[in-house]
C-alpha cells in the first residue's frame, strides 16, 4: 500500500537542517516563522503516513500563507514511554512551538496535554478520547483539540446503525477494554425484555477457530469485530473457514480504518461486511493531498504509494488539523501579530504563551469543512458534529458507500432501493437454494410413481408448494433443492430446552435457506426467523363430521305426540263422544220437532246420536267444526271444554311437527368455537407444536381459555401429530370428535371429504410465508416473486389446481341450498298419504257395501231380482247428466206393470197410514193446544 526508506531518521535530521538554516539566514521570503511541534510513535506504516500527511499539510499551508510559515518539528516517542513523552514535550516548548499535534496513545496524549494546559499552548490530538468516568473538567481540557469523532457521538453512531439494521441480538468480538468502552451506547440500547447481548474478547492466540465454532453453535448471525485493524483480515479468513462468512452473517467493523484493509480475497464471500468512514474517498481533496504527499516523497528519493480509498484516518485527521489551525492562526494574526516564545516546564516562575487560549478558543467557534468532512466542536474542543459513511464490501469495487450518518439525520441511505433490488437478484443468478418442507397435503406430497419409474431429487414430490417455489425461481432465476424436515413438525419453541424444532430449527442450524409449505407467520417464530409476504391468507375453524342422515319413516307426522298421548287422546275422543251422546239423550233442549213448521206435530226426535256424537268431536279436533251443535247447557260445556282441548293440542301439535320431523333428519349439532366450549360431550383438538396450538395457549379470550383449559387436560389425548391424523379421527369419532385447524387446510379436506364440513367462521385472521434465516438478503426478492404472481392471478391458479382439481378434489362441490335444507321430503310426511288413502279406500270398500246393501233392499221392495236391481243402479249411479232420483227407478219393461201394481198397493197402503194418523193428530188438536212455548193446556 505504501513504501518508505529512512523514514522517521531522514524527517529528523531533515527538520535539524531546516532549523539550523532558518536560524543561520532567518527567513528568506520575509515571513514570520511559528514552530509547530508534533509527537509520534515509534516508525510504523501507520505513523509514517500520519508523520507524512502532518508534514506536507504544514507545507501546502506555507505555499499559500504570506505573513508566516509553520515550522514542523518532529519527536517520536513510545507508546508506553511517559517519561520520555514529557521531556520531549518540554524540547517542544522551549523550542517555541505554538502548538504540538499528537501523539495517538491516550497515556501519551494525557502527559502532553497537561503539560500544554500548564504553559497554554494548544494540543491537538486525532485519535479516540473517552469521557472520564468521573466527568469532563473543562479546565483540563481548555487548551486540548480533538479531531477525531466525539466518543459518544460514535458510539450512538454505531447504535443507530444496528437499529436500523433490526439486529434483535448479535455477539461482539472485542481485544481490548478500550474497545468495549467505544460501544457503551450499543450495549445500552437493549432492555432486559431483548434477546441478550454476547460479548467476547479475544486475546493474543492467533487462533480464532474455537471462538467462532462456539458462536456459530449459538446460531447468532450477527456480528460487531471491535478489534485492531491488524487483525480484522485474519479473523475474517478463519471465519471463512468455519463457514461463517456465508450469506446469513452479517459483520460490522467499527474501526473508522476498515477501508484501508485489503479485502480481496473475501470480496467473493456471500456475507454483509459493513463499516464506517469518516472520509469521503472520491473527494478531491483526498486526492489533491495523496497527490502532494506521493510527489512530494518523490523529491526526497523516497517511494510511497498510497490510492485515496486506502488513506488512513488518522492521516486524514493531522491533514485537516493543521488546515483549522493554520486557519486561526491567520485570521488573529490580522488583528494581532502572533509571536512565539520559547517557554520552560521547570522554570520557578512558570511562563505561559498569552496566545494560546486565544487561538483554542477560536478553534472551538470556527466551522471547517476537510478531507474527513464538516468540522464543528462543542465547548470541550470535541468533534460533536460529523458525517460518516456507512460503507458496503462488494464484489466489483470493494467498498462501496451505500449511506451516510450524522448526528442530526441519522442514518440516510444513498442507494434506491431498486439498486437493492438489482444487486440481490444478481447475486441469486445460478445460485442453489436449499429449500425445506414437510409432507402434508396438497402443499407437497410424494408423487405416484408409475410402473418401473424411478424418481429422485425433486421429481419425488409434486404439490402447491413445490409449484410455488417453482414459480419462483423462474422469476429470480435460481435453482433449488427440495429436503423434507426430519421431524415433520413447523417449528415451536420449547421454553424448557429454550429450543426450537421443526422447519424452525432447520433454518436456525443453516441447513436450509428456504422454508416453504404451510407454515403460519406468528409473533414467536417471526423473532426466530424471517418471513416474505403472505402468499396465502387463512384462519382457524373447526372440522367436523356432517350430520347423520336418519332413516325415512312415514309416519313421522307422529312425532310431535309421544305414543302415550295418541292413547290419551284417542281413549278422551270416546270418552267425550259417549258422554256428549249421553248427556244429549238426557237434556230436553236437545229433543226438537222434526217439522219446525208444523206447530201441531206430537213427536220429537233427538239428532245426537253415537255417529253425530263421534262427528262432532273429530271435527272439533281437526279445527274443522260441525253444522250440528248441541243446545243443552251441559252438552255445551262438555263440547267448549273438548273444542279447547282440541284447540291446545292442534296447536302444539303443529308447532312441533316441522321442528320434529326436521330433527328426524339429523342428530344435535354444533355450530361455532362458543358451542364446543359450552358442552364437554364432544372432544377437540389441535395439531401439537402448530401455531393453532399456540394460538389457544396465549389467547386472553375467555372462550378460547376454556378451550385451551379442556383440551390440555382431556384424557386420552386430543392432540394429534398431523392434520391428516385429525382428520382420520374426526371421521371415526361419530360426531363426538371436532378439529380445530387452519381453513385452507379444512377446505382441502371437505372437498374430498364429503362427509366432513366446517362448523362456524374464523376464529382469527393470519397468513402463510416462506420462512428464511433472520436478515437473508433474499427475502426482499423473494417477497417481490410472491406479489407479481399475486397480481397474475398465479397464486390463484395455483390454489384452484391443488384444492379442486388434482387429488381427487371437486368431488364435494355442490353448494346446498339453504332454504331446501329445512324442506320436508316424501319420506318424512308420506304416513299422512298413507292414512289418507287407507281412509279413502276404507270409504271406498264401504260406498261399495252400502250400495250393494241398498240394491238388495231395491230388489226386496219391488219384487225384483238383485241382479235387475244392481243393473239399474249401477247405470244411475253411472249416468252423470242426472242430478235428482226418484224414489224407484223403472226396473225393466217387462215388469211394468207388475211394478205399478205394487206401487198402487203401496200407496194405497201409505194412504190409509197417513190418513189413520192425521185422524190421530186432528183429534189430539181438539183436546189440547200448543203454545208457542210448547205447553199444553185444556180449552175448557
Amino acid at each position: 500500500m505504501m513504501q518508505g526508506t529512512g523514514r522517521g531518521v531522514s524527517f529528523h535530521y531533515l527538520t535539524a537542517i531546516l532549523l539550523l538554516v532558518h536560524a543561520l539566514c532567518g527567513s528568506v521570503d520575509g515571513k514570520r516563522e511559528i514552530p509547530v511541534g508534533a509527537i509520534f510513535h515509534q516508525v510504523s506504516d501507520h505513523s509514517y503516513e500520519s508523520e507524512i500527511a502532518f508534514r506536507y499539510a504544514v507545507e501546502r499551508v506555507n505555499m499559500h500563507e504570506k505573513h508566516f510559515e509553520l515550522v514542523p518539528i518532529v519527536r517520536y516517542v513510545s507508546p508506553e514511554d511517559s517519561f520520555r513523552t514529557e521531556r520531549k514535550v518540554c524540547e517542544l516548548a522551549a523550542e517555541g512551538v505554538t502548538a504540538v499535534f499528537g501523539p495517538s496513545s491516550l497515556l501519551t496524549a494525557g502527559i502532553v496535554g497537561s503539560i500544554c494546559k500548564t504553559l497554554e499552548i494548544p494540543h491537538i490530538i486525532t485519535h479516540w478520547d473517552p469521557e472520564p468516568l468521573g466527568g469532563i473538567e473543562a479546565e483540563l481540557r481548555a487548551m486540548t483539540i480533538n479531531l477525531y469523532p466525539e466518543a459518544d457521538v460514535l458510539s450512538r453512531a454505531l447504535a443507530d446503525l444496528i437499529v436500523d439494521y433490526s439486529w434483535k441480538s448479535f455477539t461482539i468480538i472485542y481485544d481490548s477494554d478500550e474497545g468495549l468502552m467505544r460501544l457503551k451506547d450499543i450495549l445500552q440500547i437493549h432492555g432486559p425484555a431483548d434477546a441478550p447481548i454476547t460479548v467476547r474478547q479475544i486475546d493474543d492466540d492467533p487462533d480464532y477457530r474455537p471462538l467462532l465454532k462456539d458462536i456459530q453453535s449459538s446460531g447468532e448471525s450477527h456480528i460487531i469485530l471491535e478489534i485492531r485493524p491488524d487483525r480484522i483480515l485474519e479473523l475474517l479468513r478463519q471465519a471463512k473457514e468455519v463457514k461463517m462468512l456465508e450469506e446469513y452473517q452479517s459483520y460490522i467493523i467499527t474501526s473508522l480504518d476498515a477501508h484501508t484493509i485489503d479485502f480481496e480475497e473475501l470480496r467473493y464471500s456471500r456475507s454483509n461486511i459493513t463499516a464506517l468512514r469518516l472520509m469521503d474517498t472520491k473527494s478531491f481533496d483526498i486526492k489533491n493531498a495523496v497527490h502532494d504527499w506521493e510527489q512530494g516523497e518523490a523529491r526526497m528519493k523516497r517511494p510511497f504509494r498510497v490510492s485515496p480509498e486506502h488513506v488512513h484516518t488518522e492521516s486524514a485527521l493531522y491533514n485537516d488539523a493543521v488546515k483549522i489551525y493554520a486557519t486561526a492562526i491567520r485570521e488573529l494574526d490580522a488583528t494581532e501579530e502572533i509571536t512565539p516564545a520559547r517557554l520552560s516546564c521547570g522554570s520557578k516562575n512558570l511562563r505561559q504563551w498569552p496566545f494560546g487560549l486565544r487561538i483554542v478558543n477560536y478553534m472551538k467557534v470556527k466551522t471547517e469543512h476537510g478531507i474527513t468532512g464538516p468540522i464543528i466542536f462543542d465547548d470541550f474542543g470535541r468533534r460533536a458534529h460529523f458525517h460518516l459513511d456507512i460503507i458496503e464490501l462488494s464484489k466489483d469495487e470493494g467498498f462501496k458507500k451505500i449511506a451516510t450518518w450524522d448526528p442530526t439525520h441519522g442514518v440516510n441511505y444513498t442507494r434506491s432501493q431498486g439498486e437493492v433490488y438489482s444487486q440481490i437478484v444478481e447475486s441469486l443468478q445460478n445460485k442453489t437454494f436449499i429449500v425445506a418442507s414437510r409432507i402434508g397435503a396438497p402443499f407437497l406430497m410424494f408423487k405416484e410413481k408409475k410402473d418401473g419409474e424411478f424418481l429422485e431429487g425433486n421429481n419425488r414430490f409434486e404439490g402447491y408448494s413445490l409449484e410455488l417455489i417453482d414459480g419462483i425461481s423462474k422469476i429470480l432465476g435460481f435453482q433449488y433443492r427440495m429436503e423434507l424436515v426430519p421431524d415433520g413438525k413447523y417449528g415451536s419453541y420449547n421454553k424448557v430446552t429454550k429450543k426450537w424444532d421443526g422447519l424452525v430449527k432447520y433454518l436456525l442450524d443453516r441447513k436450509a435457506d428456504l422454508a416453504v409449505c404451510d407454515l403460519t407467520i406468528t409473533y414467536e417464530r417471526r423473532t426466530a426467523v424471517d418471513f416474505t409476504m403472505p402468499f396465502m391468507t387463512l384462519g382457524i375453524s373447526i372440522l367436523y363430521a356432517k350430520p347423520v342422515q336418519q332413516p325415512k319413516d312415514l309416519f313421522s307426522f307422529l312425532s310431535p305426540l309421544s305414543l302415550d298421548v295418541w292413547i290419551y287422546m284417542a281413549t278422551a275422543y270416546l270418552g267425550v263422544s259417549v258422554l256428549l251422546f249421553v248427556l244429549s239423550r238426557m237434556a230436553p233442549a236437545d229433543w226438537e220437532n222434526p217439522h219446525p213448521c208444523k206447530q201441531d206435530n206430537d213427536e220429537v226426535e233427538n239428532i245426537w246420536d253415537m255417529c253425530n256424537a263421534l262427528w262432532l268431536t273429530m271435527g272439533s279436533i281437526m279445527g274443522q267444526g260441525c253444522d250440528i251443535l248441541p243446545k243443552a247447557i251441559s252438552t255445551r260445556l262438555v263440547a267448549g271444554m273438548w273444542w279447547f282441548f282440541a284447540l291446545i293440542m292442534l296447536s302444539s301439535y303443529t308447532a312441533n311437527l316441522a321442528a320434529f320431523l326436521t330433527m328426524e333428519r339429523m342428530d344435535a349439532t354444533i355450530e361455532s368455537a362458543e358451542d364446543l366450549a359450552k358442552q364437554s360431550k364432544i372432544k377437540y383438538g389441535v395439531v401439537m407444536g402448530g401455531s393453532t396450538m399456540a394460538f389457544f395457549q396465549t389467547s386472553n379470550f375467555s372462550t378460547y381459555q376454556r378451550m385451551w383449559a379442556s383440551m390440555e387436560s382431556a384424557r386420552p389425548s386430543v392432540f394429534t401429530k398431523s392434520n391428516d391424523e385429525g382428520r382420520d379421527r374426526v371421521i371415526k369419532g361419530k360426531r363426538m370428535y371436532a378439529f380445530l385447524m387452519e381453513s385452507t387446510s379444512l377446505e382441502y379436506i371437505t372437498e374430498r371429504y364429503c362427509d366432513l364440513t366446517q362448523i362456524g367462521g374464523l376464529l382469527d385472521s393470519k397468513g402463510y410465508g416462506i420462512a428464511m434465516p433472520v436478515n437473508s438478503p433474499y427475502r426482499t426478492a423473494i417477497s417481490g416473486a410472491v406479489l407479481k404472481m399475486q397480481e397474475e392471478g398465479k397464486l390463484y391458479q395455483l390454489k384452484t389446481r391443488w384444492w379442486k382439481e388434482m387429488r381427487g378434489g371437486g368431488q364435494c362441490t355442490e353448494v346446498p341450498n339453504s332454504s331446501q335444507e329445512n324442506e320436508l321430503g316424501i319420506g318424512n310426511v308420506g304416513g299422512v298419504f298413507v292414512v289418507l288413502a287407507l281412509g279413502c279406500f276404507c270409504a271406498f270398500l264401504i260406498g261399495i257395501l252400502e250400495f250393494l246393501w241398498n240394491v238388495r233392499k231395491v230388489a226386496v221392495e219391488e219384487k225384483v231380482t238383485p241382479w235387475d236391481a244392481l243393473k239399474a243402479e249401477l247405470k244411475f249411479a253411472l249416468n252423470i247428466a242426472v242430478t235428482s232420483k226418484p224414489v224407484h227407478n223403472t226396473l225393466s219393461e217387462s215388469t211394468a206393470s207388475g211394478k205399478s201394481s205394487l206401487r198402487s198397493k203401496s200407496e194405497s197402503r201409505r194412504g190409509s197410514e197417513l190418513a189413520g194418523r192425521g185422524n190421530s193428530v186432528r183429534t189430539a188438536a181438539s183436546l189440547t193446544n200448543l203454545d208457542k212455548d210448547g205447553f199444553a193446556f185444556d180449552k175448557h
